[in-house]
């Protein structure tokens, strides 16, 4: 992959509130937008203007912060949408048109013609009024190769400084996303941006693929927060793009669980503990064989420090520990035990940890040591 400069355009203010259920006040749209802008976020997708008072509110807010992310607005192509994002504030504005047969049908009865001068009407206001204009292709994974091309050039043509890829329902993998967005940074002069769903799980993945194929920008969102199953997350692709491919993006990786917590407080939707990057079991150790080769090497079970992302590791108790692991916990404890004693400890904690159904505090720990001590005494 070259190391070309990527640029992380981060939505979670936009597709990233979209998500069923959620909904930022003021004061938590200015805190995520001021977090994303400390930590390096390039440029950030604020809102949509056209949306209402509030929504505005929020978006006059944050351009008055004087931030060094460069802010954009959503909008539709229609002339009081960009009047909406003018009346914010801003200065950089992105256009979505359907480009696929099923969303032109849904949102201009068929008449592509019709989305085109529509479009082009919209980037002439916009244009007029001093305005960076950014346009992307809803559904451009579903749509006709050719015709999605043609809007991309027209887009290019009219002004618009760069082009969105949208696989709009997820529905691509990365081989062909690949090929898709290949074809169009070879045709055009602007930079391709990837804006990627997760409906298959697949929107990291997709959003690397993009890159590889040299698109420059890429939409994420924080915790991969979005419509349905979401987009790609923000802390997954920085890094990824780090760790496999040794692109830096300029954003300071160790504040990553600092702004996921930020953004689980403010949306209120907590994330499995397993989730990629941020998530509690992501350097939490309890296997036997894992805990064993971490303790010798950390290098062995985990595939970048904890530290490069606001972590700490953990050593977790629980039915698949190992002897060296409870071993190790409770010499941290001060307590010393012979190795009969700590089989029979590693037993008790196997047999609770089942009852439970989780792995054990370290309190309920130490509260099996005394029977292992006491039946060693006995015989």
């Amino acid at each position: 992959m070259k190391k070309h400069s990527i640029r992380i355009n981060d939505t979670t203010l936009r597709d990233g509130e979209q998500a069923a259920g959620i909904a930022f006040n003021i004061e938590e749209k200015v805190a995520i937008a001021t977090f994303l802008d400390s930590i390096g976020v390039q440029e950030l997708e604020v809102g949509i203007p056209a949306m209402g008072q509030e929504e505005a509110e929020s978006i006059r807010a944050i351009a008055r912060l004087g931030l060094n992310a460069q802010l954009l607005g959503w909008n539709r192509a229609n002339i009081s949408d960009i009047q909406a994002s003018l009346d914010c504030g801003l200065q950089r504005v992105h256009i979505s048109v359907p480009v696929s047969e099923i969303q032109i049908a849904a949102k201009f009865h068929g008449q592509w013609r019709v989305m085109l001068d529509r479009l082009r009407d919209v980037i002439n206001f916009a244009r007029d009024r001093g305005l960076d204009i950014s346009v992307g292709g809803e559904d451009s994974s579903r749509a006709d190769e050719s015709f999605l091309m043609d809007v991309a050039l027209f887009a290019q043509e009219w002004g618009a400084f760069r082009f969105r890829f949208c696989d709009t329902v997820g529905i691509l993998d990365p081989l062909t996303t690949y090929r898709k967005v290949q074809r169009l940074v070879e045709q055009l002069a602007i930079p391709i941006e990837m804006h990627t769903h997760n409906d298959l799980g697949l929107a990291t993945a997709n959003a690397l693929a993009g890159i590889q194929a040299g698109a420059a920008s890429v939409n994420t969102t924080v915790n991969g927060l979005g419509e349905r199953a979401g987009n790609a997350a923000l802390e997954e692709v920085v890094m990824a793009l780090k760790r496999i491919y040794g692109v830096q993006t300029g954003i300071d990786t160790k504040r990553l669980l600092e702004l996921s917590r930020l953004v689980v407080k403010a949306s209120k939707c907590p994330l499995p503990p397993w989730k990629a990057i941020v998530g509690e079991n992501t350097f939490a150790h309890e296997s036997g064989i894992h805990a064993h080769g971490v303790l010798q090497n950390p290098g062995t079970y985990e595939p970048f420090a904890p530290e490069d992302v606001g972590w700490e590791r953990r050593f977790v108790v629980g039915k698949h520990s190992g002897r060296h692991l409870v071993l190790n916990v409770l010499q941290q404890q001060g307590i010393i035990l012979n190795s009969e004693e700590v089989q029979r400890v590693l037993k008790a904690v196997r047999h609770q940890s089942v009852r439970v159904k989780r792995n054990l505090t370290v309190e309920e720990l130490l509260s099996l040591v005394p029977q292992a001590r006491s039946y060693t005494h006995a015989t």
